[in-house]
């Protein structure tokens, strides 16, 4: 429960330097890291799901910087 509250607050996070930034991608993924919490119930899952999440976060940057 508690690893859902710190991704949850990870992706609000996120979500609003997207915003402030006028950027998708965070945006995006900041979305993304809020919903996913409620559809993963598995502590593996959550954080592997997380960690693929945040990968694809650094490697879009690295592949196609803004």
């Amino acid at each position: 429960m508690l690893s859902s509250l710190f991704i949850s607050l990870a992706g609000s996070a996120i979500f609003l330097y997207g915003k402030k930034q006028q950027s998708l991608r965070y945006l995006g993924t900041g979305l993304v890291m809020c919903v996913f919490p409620y559809f993963v119930t598995s502590m593996p899952g959550l954080w592997g799901t997380e960690a693929l999440i945040v990968g694809g976060l650094y490697g879009w940057g690295r592949l196609w910087p803004e």
